[in-house]
């Protein structure tokens, strides 16, 4: 009695498991088709040969990631030049890769695309019970594709020696791990991609993919958050927001890195949201252009606009160092022509400056806010320093607080790094280190008119709940 009972579970348990591969070829046409989750989609044509997605739980990314996989195996992806390909599907143990990776894979690859099914334990019958060491992709070219799974557990001399053609980070790898994978498709001009929620904060991740502090032009990054996911039910997003603390909703529901306790000025920052492509301005949202002065430290300078509902756009960078007050005005003036920049009384571009232009430099009895007037700059000194009121109006933009936003192109790569990595000192004011965009910017948000009369006694007892917050941090670390 005994073994037919178990005859008939295994039985059933084979029927279950080839309905959910026969339905797979169901749910990979489906995709994104029925409905369009426009940041997946983005993954999917971006030709960077270094792409991550930050997520948040529910977000899409896992799918994403599987179906990049198997578009490549099978050589139907329709934004790349096909071929069949080697890859590694990389989880942070064997536990996680039947539950999340392996089992994602298999839900979206038809049974018949399947060549065979190499196991590390369990039967290759029924795969999603067991741990796939392995799976042949039958691909178009009449070859076959691999995908083989690996486990960041097993250390980096287990990712030694191999050559890829892509490899997928399901979550946060070690560093060691990712730096051996980055080697492993290398000769192929390979691909490294990753689907993560950033919760172990500022790791080798943040430095190396968000700041990309090397200025590699081939890394490429998106957050997804559970708004894009267009297949999750607002009663979902409610009960998932009710269960987790403040701290824990920024990296579950948007993808953001952990980073409160590192005490960056704006966390609201978001390159996803917050960069976009350049367009043509028209002429009337032309708003202003910003300096913050430097000759051996860098001088940052920025052309901003402000569309007819308030939103403000930083839309060309001027950004260099330990050049003198001829080339800069030079480059700003290229700037402002290539803009069709409107300019002010005696033909000269007007912008605003910090107070400490009118010192003199060594080299010349004469300020520089002197040398940049007769250099076809004219520069207005008289900006508002308030630090902490112009970085609260910079937070609303970011927040979109009254329907107006803060928007940076793509090309201002200086103004984008600046936002990213801008952090509060031990007092009440940041740090005075590479921050010549973030102080431009404030003089230029704080010179618009109809945010003159905004410091009000709101205002002064947000200031003094954000002192307490970062007192009570700062203790709370101590301890």
């Amino acid at each position: 009695m005994n073994d037919k009972l178990e005859k008939l579970l295994d039985s059933l348990i084979g029927v279950e498991e080839r309905l959910a591969v026969d339905s797979a070829a169901k749910r990979l046409a489906e995709y994104n088709s029925l409905r369009v989750h426009k940041k997946q989609m983005e993954f999917h044509a971006c030709k960077k040969r270094n792409r991550w997605v930050f997520g948040g739980n529910r977000t899409g990314k896992t799918e994403c990631g599987a179906v990049e996989c198997i578009w490549m195996a099978r050589g139907v992806h329709p934004f790349k030049e096909n071929k069949p390909v080697s890859g590694w599907v990389v989880s942070l143990s064997f536990g996680v890769q039947k539950e999340v990776s392996q089992k994602k894979i298999l839900s979206y690859l038809p049974r018949d695309w399947i060549e065979d099914i190499v196991m590390r334990e369990g039967r290759k019958d029924m795969p999603q019970s067991g741990i796939i060491d392995s799976i042949l992709v039958k691909n178009v070219f009449g070859s076959v594709s691999t995908i083989t799974f690996k486990s960041a557990e097993e250390g980096r001399e287990k990712f030694q020696g191999a050559s890829l053609d892509f490899v997928w980070f399901d979550e946060e790898p070690p560093e060691d791990v990712w730096r051996e994978c980055t080697m492993r498709v290398l000769d192929r001009k390979g691909e490294i991609f990753a689907t993560m929620t950033p919760l172990l904060g500022l790791t080798f991740v943040y430095d190396k993919i968000y700041l990309n502090k090397s200025g590699d032009e081939e890394t490429w990054c998106i957050f997804m958050s559970w708004a894009d996911n267009p297949y999750l039910p607002k009663s979902e997003v409610e009960r998932l927001e009710a269960t987790l603390s403040e701290d824990e909703l920024e990296s579950r529901r948007n993808g953001f890195f952990a980073v409160r306790e590192a005490g960056l000025v704006y966390a609201e920052f978001n390159p996803s949201e917050h960069v976009v492509v350049p367009f043509q301005i028209p002429i009337e949202w032309q708003a202003g252009v910003s300096i913050d002065p430097g000759l051996n430290n860098p001088l940052s300078c920025h052309f901003y606009a402000v569309d007819y509902d308030g939103n403000v756009y930083v839309v060309a960078e001027h950004y260099a160092a330990g050049e003198n007050i001829d080339f800069h005005a030079a480059k700003i003036l290229d700037i402002a022509d290539s803009l069709g920049w409107k300019r002010g009384f005696a033909g000269k571009l007007e912008a605003f400056c910090d107070s400490a232009a009118l010192q003199k430099t060594l080299s010349s009895p004469k300020s520089v806010a002197e040398l940049f007037y007769e250099r076809g700059v004219a520069v207005n000194t008289k900006v508002d320093k308030d630090v902490f009121s112009g970085i609260n109006r910079i937070k609303s933009l970011l927040k979109g607080k009254d329907g107006k936003h803060l928007f940076v192109f793509e090309s201002c790569v200086n103004m984008i790094r600046e936002f990213k990595t801008y952090k509060w000192g031990n007092g009440d004011s940041p740090i005075k280190k590479d921050d010549h965009a973030m102080d431009e910017l404030r003089y230029f948000v704080m010179s618009r008119p109809e945010e003159a009369e905004k410091e009000t006694v709101d205002n002064r007892l947000v200031r003094f709940k954000e002192r307490l917050i970062r007192k009570n941090r700062r203790l709370g670390r101590g301890r």
